[in-house]
């Protein structure tokens, strides 16, 4: 079984209408929903940020979720240049641009010209979307090889999602980054740290004993309760992934978004954004492109891992910039 995840960004009167045409279904639905469609042996799964623009949190997670994006534009205004730089800011590439007939070819292509999203494939009708997706392979979210998935690396399941099911207990939805999870694996969830075992797996709402990346998949687990979890929390294999805390601040590199005016400000809360983890921070400049973070709540990651520093209050921009996280 294949599985394509995509995030669909845009404008929120676009999203029903491409849904519909894919024949995808509603699944969960919180801040993000989700919906899917499974065709012969592939699962396409789509990730809406319901509460962008009002919130900009959700489309950073959402984004997170895809392998591949759409962005459907039928209206040039500061959001879609808020989703762009955000595309650009994790070094999206992979994806589409859907664009109605009222929009100027030209005018777009030089909005995106000097970001990431300049490599995604111009499209101007929703057939024509049908059939490149149809030509879409799984692929690792993180370095786009084809090496994930395979028996032996860590495994590593970033949540979206945590429900308490009657009758089951503890469920985690979320993506397969890498590595292969089974029924009955031991395993850790970060930062917390507790062990957990894996009671059942489910993609597509049938059960599986065994799964690899990039499924989407539904787990029953063991040893923790619902209110221990938390969005972006991490099930992975013991001793794979740090944890950081304001007694152990993360370095790392930073280059301020261009479009931000202000100056990043020593212990000024913001938001560290990171996989699907979004978490108050405040940070400390230490070299010209370096910077500490020193978290509120303990963060996990992994060194070399791309994060996104925001400031939901901003009346401009609310990303302020990027960076690289280094080992300590």
């Amino acid at each position: 079984m294949k599985s394509i995840n995509l995030v669909l960004l845009g404008q929120e009167e676009d999203y029903t209408t491409i849904i519909k045409q894919m024949g995808a279904k509603k699944g969960t639905s919180t801040d993000i929903s989700i919906y899917d469609r499974k065709i012969d042996d592939v699962i396409y799964t789509y990730a809406i940020p319901n509460t962008f623009p009002d919130k900009i949190q959700p489309l950073i997670q959402a984004i997170n979720l895809g392998q591949y994006a759409i962005l459907s534009v039928t209206n040039v205004d500061k959001y879609l240049g808020e989703q762009i730089i955000a595309l650009d800011s994790l070094n999206f590439t992979d994806g589409f641009i859907l664009h109605s007939y009222e929009v100027d070819e030209e005018k777009l292509r030089a909005l995106v010209r000097n970001t990431s999203v300049s490599c995604f494939k111009l499209l101007d009708s929703i057939e024509q979307l049908k059939q490149e997706i149809t030509r879409l392979e799984p692929k690792g979210h993180d370095d786009h090889d084809d090496s994930h998935g395979r028996d032996g690396l860590p495994v590593m399941v970033p949540i979206d999602h945590v429900f308490d099911v009657k009758g089951v207990g503890t469920v985690v939805l979320g993506i397969i980054r890498q590595g292969t999870v089974k029924v009955y694996d031991q395993l850790k969830i970060m930062p917390s740290g507790k062990d957990v075992v894996i009671k059942s797996i489910q993609i597509h709402d049938a059960p599986v004993d065994i799964s690899t990346s990039s499924a989407r998949v539904g787990l029953a687990i063991k040893g923790i309760s619902v209110d221990e979890i938390s969005r972006g929390d991490v099930i992975c294999s013991s001793g794979y992934m740090e944890v950081s805390t304001s007694a152990n601040p993360i370095h790392a590199k930073f280059v301020k978004n261009s479009y931000y005016k202000g100056d990043l400000a020593d212990n000024q809360i913001y938001l560290f954004a990171c996989g699907l983890q979004v978490k108050p921070v405040k940070v400390k400049k230490t070299l010209s492109e370096e910077i500490e973070i020193i978290p509120d709540k303990p963060i996990v990651f992994l060194p070399n891992t791309t994060y996104i520093l925001l400031k939901p209050a901003n009346q401009g921009t609310r990303i302020i910039g990027k960076g690289i996280l280094l080992d300590k």
